[in-house]
């Protein structure tokens, strides 16, 4: 068996055991194990006869069953950037009970990976940020634990030959619409997509600066990425992993460190979903998002009822279409309490506070209650004006909500 291995390190080391076992009998059997194990392993890992690697490297999430029939509409030369950073060619199986999203080898058609169909739960389209040309992600999120897939598409109108249908591809079509047609004839659930009368950023893009855009840029922890304020969730993108927030997963959102021109968005998500109002829940914080959109994210947080944890279970039924929801709740048109958000209430908070130092400062005696100098406060505290600003500059506003320290970025 040690025989078989035919390249020179092997045959050096057959070499030396071939010299070590006559003095170390007792070697013999556990020399011939391992020897065994080498072998049973490189068949089990697909090994090449020369011991170089793998026959085959292609990753395989699962290979739908209209693969090698050809029942498939076909795209060439689509970018994917998750699982695979790879150009490969997008196919999309036509029978949706059991075929697949497909990214496959553009000549071989070997499959590098795939999800069903059945498997897919939401699929979202969203514009690329940050680009001088339109161009248009595509999230493809798996029930369960299966595998993610992100690839980008550019905004122009379909070429000629690189998207094989059976129905014809109208030439004054783009990739997007043609990409958007093709899904949805397959998807349980349509191609979600931003809405500017949902959410539009008041931040004038630098690449194109005649079209709103309809994401924030944000940073979790020290990695940047983008919001996505949708109709049926909140997407956060496009690192791996992708992240959408469903309405029926999300506990509450809150405002904290709110500066001049930047505040962070806190979403409480409820990990464990067999309950809302019981369930654990888990936070994170997205921070810098650039105060100029807050009034558009407010807007759209209490439109959908998000800032109040107690409409967490309300918002899961509608998702289980469990009865006994209203249907004022159902058209998401019940709104908590006096409408106010969370922002809002904390400058509200602060300005009456200002208020009410500045009562205590027009009603000041330094002569009442037998003060003397030095029983009042000492001279390393800090005075406050009347604009709610104490006298060595720093802002009580920004204090008062939760700035901790941090100065407000420069232009």
């Amino acid at each position: 068996m040690l025989g078989s291995l035919s390249n020179t390190v092997a045959q050096n080391l057959l070499t030396r055991i071939q010299v070590a076992i006559p003095k170390n009998p007792q070697l013999a059997t556990l020399l011939q194990e391992i020897t065994t194990y080498i072998e049973e392993s490189r068949t089990a890992l697909h090994l090449q006869p020369n011991g170089h690697g793998p026959e085959s490297k292609k990753r395989r999430l699962e290979v739908s069953e209209d693969s090698a029939s050809g029942e498939a509409d076909s795209i060439n030369d689509i970018s994917f950037s998750i699982p695979q950073r790879k150009k490969l060619k997008l196919e999309l199986g036509r029978n949706k009970d059991k075929g697949a999203i497909r990214a496959c080898h553009p000549t071989s058609r070997e499959t590098e990976f795939s999800l069903p169909w059945r498997d897919v739960e939401y699929c979202i389209c969203v514009p690329v940020p940050e680009k001088a040309q339109p161009s248009y992600n595509y999230c493809v999120f798996p029930q369960g634990d299966g595998e993610q897939i992100l690839f980008t598409i550019p905004g122009a109108k379909v070429k000629q030959d690189t998207i094989t249908s059976d129905a014809p591809v109208d030439g004054e079509e783009s990739y997007k619409d043609a990409v958007t047609r093709l899904l949805n004839k397959r998807l349980k659930t349509k191609v979600l997509e931003p809405d500017v009368k949902e959410f539009a950023s008041q931040v004038i893009q630098a690449y194109r600066k005649g079209e709103k855009a309809v994401h924030v840029k944000a940073f979790r922890g020290s990695k940047d990425g983008f919001l996505f304020f949708l109709s049926a969730g909140i997407l956060w993108g496009f690192k791996k992993p992708l992240e959408f927030f469903p309405f029926h997963a999300i506990s509450a959102i809150s405002y904290t460190s709110v500066l001049q021109r930047t505040f962070n968005l806190n979403i409480n998500i409820i990990v464990d979903k067999s309950s809302a109002s019981e369930g654990e829940t888990r936070e994170l914080e997205f921070s810098m998002v650039d105060q100029a959109d807050f009034g558009g994210i407010d807007a759209y947080v209490k439109r959908h009822g998000l800032q109040d944890a107690s409409m967490a279970e309300q918002r899961r039924a509608k998702k289980l279409n469990i009865n006994g929801v209203s249907k004022k709740i159902e058209e998401g048109t019940e709104e908590d309490g006096d409408g106010e958000g969370e922002l809002q209430k904390a400058a509200r908070e602060v300005e009456e506070m200002e208020d009410e130092d500045e009562e205590e400062d027009e009603n000041f005696d330094p002569g009442s209650d037998g003060e003397s100098e030095g029983s009042g406060s000492s001279s390393e505290e800090e005075e406050v004006d009347h604009g709610g600003r104490r006298r060595d500059g720093a802002d009580l506003v920004e204090e008062e909500l939760g700035s901790e320290a941090e100065e407000p970025m420069s232009d």
